[in-house]
């Protein structure tokens, strides 16, 4: 693995947002394919469309390929996996463009199971047009579960100002409360430990776990899920070795930085911790699954149809979802040779 470029497999995402655009602005400096393959799932006709559109870059030297087993290094290689009749109306869903997505998705997991690429970075979709078109899941994460036979995982938003877990993901909010238990939460608390360790080389990481309830339920004035299902949790997670903290009411624990003190934040639920995640880090941010068997990452926004098309897309935060994940698959590979010499020294 030392000895060539890792192949990074980039999905197109819903052909009507800002999905090509990020990745062309991304890819367009040929100086970082001195350091990865990138192989982008799509369509070379889509590519060269949203290409036209974007002014002030230099034109990525593209490779058409039937599989990533074919790619060249120090090309931007594309998969056609669309019909050749497929076409762009940016700015707006359409089964067309969820179509796109799902075949694009469906296509890159394919080649990650056959281990022709060694990372996946997935471009925004719309999981409402998708669906629609049944795809049948919530999301990446949950797709990507069963694809890979995870029983659990979480999504972590990542950057390098903080790093957020999740309980419960893409669920409505009145359906959270019943959706935490003490063991769900435990549940994550060991998923993010292991993460920490094994993809970002935290050897002994401290996890602030933030409370459901304003104030924390305020002793039980606003609600008891701190008293009988959060603290419970934390301390089984103590007693299992988990440097676990909390619960914490968020609004001060974001609003003082408290959030520095700790390797990750378990958030109950969805924008309890995105709010205040890209409030601080939406421009680098990265959307992380910790958990699965693979690497997979992607920008933190979404398809942005209001700026398809027009140029005005930031490419930050696909470049740092590209970069976080190679990042992790180094720290993969040091973490199972440190544990093979463990194994080793122990024997």
């Amino acid at each position: 693995m030392k000895d060539r470029k890792l192949i990074v497999g980039i999905t197109q995402g819903d052909s009507n947002g800002i999905g090509y655009e990020v990745i062309i602005k991304a890819l367009a400096d040929a100086r970082i394919l001195d350091f990865f393959t990138p192989v982008v799932y799509g369509s070379s006709k889509l590519f060269g469309f949203y290409r036209k559109l974007i002014h002030n870059i230099d034109n990525p030297d593209i490779y058409v390929i039937n599989s990533a087993k074919d790619a060249e290094p120090r090309k931007v290689n594309i998969v056609n996996c669309l019909p050749d009749n497929v076409y762009a109306e940016p700015g707006q869903a359409s089964p067309e463009s969820a179509k796109a997505a799902i075949t694009s998705l469906q296509r890159a997991v394919k080649d990650m199971k056959a281990g022709s690429i060694d990372i996946l970075v997935t471009a925004p979709i719309n999981k409402r047009a998708m669906n629609a078109q049944g795809f049948g899941f919530t999301g990446h994460t949950e797709y990507l579960e069963k694809e890979f036979g995870s029983n659990d995982s979480t999504m972590m938003m990542v950057s390098p100002q903080m790093r957020i877990g999740f309980v419960t993901g893409h669920i409505p909010l009145r359906e959270v409360p019943k959706a935490l238990t003490t063991e769900s939460i435990l549940s994550k608390l060991r998923i993010i430990k292991a993460s920490l360790q094994k993809d970002f080389g935290i050897i002994d990481p401290r996890i602030g776990v933030l409370g459901l309830n304003p104030h924390c339920g305020d002793g039980g004035l606003l609600g008891d899920e701190e008293q009988q299902i959060i603290a419970p949790a934390v301390k089984a997670a103590t007693a299992e070795g988990i440097q676990a903290f909390g619960p914490y009411s968020p609004d001060g624990y974001f609003a003082l930085g408290n959030y520095s003190r700790f390797d990750a934040t378990l958030a109950m639920y969805h924008d309890q911790g995105l709010a205040p995640f890209k409030a601080v880090a939406f421009a680098d941010g990265v959307n992380f699954t910790a958990g699965l068997p693979i690497i997979r990452t992607s920008p933190d926004h979404g398809t942005a149809y209001d700026m398809a098309g027009r140029d005005e897309a930031d490419p930050r935060s696909m470049m740092s979802a590209i970069y976080t994940a190679i990042d992790i698959f180094k720290n993969r590979e040091k973490y199972s040779e440190m544990m093979g010499k463990r194994l080793v020294s122990r024997a």
